[in-house]
């Protein structure tokens, strides 16, 4: 078999603070008929759309800080995240504030075009005079699909704090259920398989359940190199099959049994 091409793809990490647990973050149940991750808790993500490199959609964006060539996954992530969460980080055109809850649900209608693709992020912008919060994501991660894999992802991860008074709620299609998960909660959870939470997924909560607040997750991706992971398929000394991943990376470990890949 050929070697499969990586999709472009990205993934949004919708992080507040709550009073109770700290710091939590949004995340969602995947459908049971997926092909990829069924039924597993995940953060709202996935491939990019055309419509996500539209050179137009510069006059709709508040640039970020980060690398502009990644300026298509940066949107990406947050017209997955409004599809699959209803979260929505936008502000009206010249204003200084996110859009609140009352403005986000009078915008729901888009959520279904957007995601079949009859709908663009630059459609839904000229017509609710809207500019795209880049400048609220920082990156997070980087990781692709392993090269013996059929389906293989390039994938950015980037952080975003939730839009103050926006709830968020699953599309119920893709996705059946959603939370605010405390991210050493949801990895005790797995511990105790209470969830179901993939490799790349637990380690991104891994990293995250290192801090405490939003403002300290975001210190410490701004201090932390990006380095890009592709798991490398290995065997232990006693010939189990695992992945390796670059300790360089930052997850305080450098290898999972296969058998644990998808719990």
């Amino acid at each position: 078999m050929p070697e499969a091409t990586p999709l472009p793809s990205s993934t949004l990490l919708m992080l507040r603070d709550d009073s109770q647990q700290g710091l939590q973050v949004f995340m969602v149940k995947r459908h049971h008929a997926i092909d990829f991750a069924s039924g597993a808790m995940v953060f709202p993500g996935g491939k990019l759309a055309e419509g996500d490199s539209d050179p137009a959609l510069g006059r709709h964006v508040r640039p970020g800080s980060f690398d502009p060539a990644l300026t298509p996954f940066a949107l990406g992530a947050v017209r997955e995240a409004f599809e699959e969460s209803g979260l929505l980080l936008a502000r009206r055109k010249g204003a200084g504030r996110f859009l609140d809850a009352d403005e986000v649900a009078a915008l729901a209608h888009w959520r279904d075009p957007l995601n079949s693709g009859a709908k663009t992020l630059r459609d839904m912008a000229e017509a609710e005079q809207l500019d795209y919060a880049l400048d609220a994501l920082i990156t997070f991660a980087h990781w692709v699909t392993p090269t013996n894999m059929p389906k293989r992802f390039d994938t950015w991860f980037f952080l975003a704090p939730g839009p103050e008074g926006q709830i968020g709620s699953h599309d119920g299609s893709e996705s059946v259920d959603s939370e605010w998960l405390n991210p050493q909660a949801g990895l005790d959870a797995w511990e105790k398989r209470e969830r179901v939470i993939v490799f790349p997924t637990r380690m991104q909560l891994i990293k995250l359940a290192r801090s405490a607040s939003v403002a300290e997750a975001f210190r410490s991706a701004q201090a932390e190199p990006i380095v890009t992971v592709m798991p490398v398929l290995d065997k232990t000394a006693p010939g189990e099959p695992h992945l390796r991943i670059p300790a360089e990376a930052g997850y305080g470990i450098t290898g999972i049994p296969i058998s644990q890949i998808g719990m």
